[in-house]
């Protein structure tokens, strides 16, 4: 028996797994927003010093190849990152409540064919899809990454709500709603929808490392967010050229995707785990 969400969210943050992700997000989110004003321009190239420097008291994390601050770059790429990543989970969430929300309680040739829809794309890995839709462009819009990231990453979410629907909406307080007049709209959003929040935290938690994980990846093939605005992926690929030289160039954004990613999952895993004692 499920507990509410509220109870579910505190059983997280009292676990040793969802406080540590819950701390070290916040804190990654902290830094990116605050952090960018207070450090030095992540695009300046210095003439005075050229080639990657090491670790010093104006450079905490050292220089790359074109003797730019790798600390504020990874900040700056953390804003980038977190933002992208939110945004796009953000609408893969909201796409995948809703076609499950809608193929769960109306049932019949609707769910029928929102489900074989999602079969067929879930077919197909995702990071072709993803890969044929930005190379249409030659550099791709943040917005439009935005897009095709929560546009290709709500199919599984769709399935996990459609689940939860099909099993609440012989519950009696469905029922219940149903026999007094309520009309689907009604229903689904006032009744369903509030007892499916838990599974989209997960999901939500989930897909942040997700996303975060494609971005770098798409960014490090040069398909992502173009030069030079920094992104962790883009960093890890522009420090190629030094990699054995200037090994901190890479290994700095290549730890702040492992931490993030980690984080997430930490609380996702948490929030499972309250939600579903029995298989904790």
């Amino acid at each position: 028996m499920r507990g509410s969400v509220g109870s579910a969210v505190r059983s997280a943050w009292e676990s040793r797994e969802g406080r540590l992700g819950t701390v070290i997000l916040l804190a990654l989110v902290i830094v990116a927003a605050v952090g960018p004003p207070f450090l030095a321009d992540p695009a300046t190239i210095s003439d005075a010093v050229a080639g990657a420097q090491g670790l010093s008291p104006a450079h905490p994390l050292g220089t790359d190849h074109l003797s730019r601050d790798v600390l504020a770059r990874v900040v700056v790429g953390a804003r980038i990152s977190l933002t992208i990543a939110a945004l796009a989970v953000g609408l893969s969430v909201t796409l995948g409540a809703l076609v499950g929300l809608i193929s769960g309680y109306l049932g019949g040739i609707v769910d029928t064919v929102l489900m074989r829809f999602v079969d067929g794309a879930l077919a197909i890995p995702r990071l072709f899809l993803l890969l044929l839709l930005v190379m249409v462009w030659e550099q791709v819009p943040i917005g439009a990454l935005i897009l095709v990231l929560g546009g290709t990453g709500w199919l599984g979410t769709s399935r996990v709500i459609r689940g939860e629907v099909l099993r609440l909406r012989e519950e009696p307080f469905v029922m219940a709603a149903r026999a007094i007049g309520a009309s689907p709209w009604r229903i689904i959003t006032k009744h369903l929808f509030p007892n499916v929040t838990g599974p989209l935290l997960v999901a939500a938690t989930l897909g942040l490392g997700d996303v975060i994980l494609i971005e770098a990846g798409l960014s490090f093939l040069g398909l992502g967010v173009q030069p030079p605005t920094p992104s962790w992926g883009g960093m890890i690929l522009e420090a190629r050229p030094v990699l054995l030289s200037a090994p901190w160039t890479s290994i700095v954004p290549g730890t702040a995707i492992l931490i993030t990613v980690l984080a997430a999952n930490l609380i996702s895993d948490a929030l499972q785990a309250a939600l579903e004692p029995r298989g904790a």
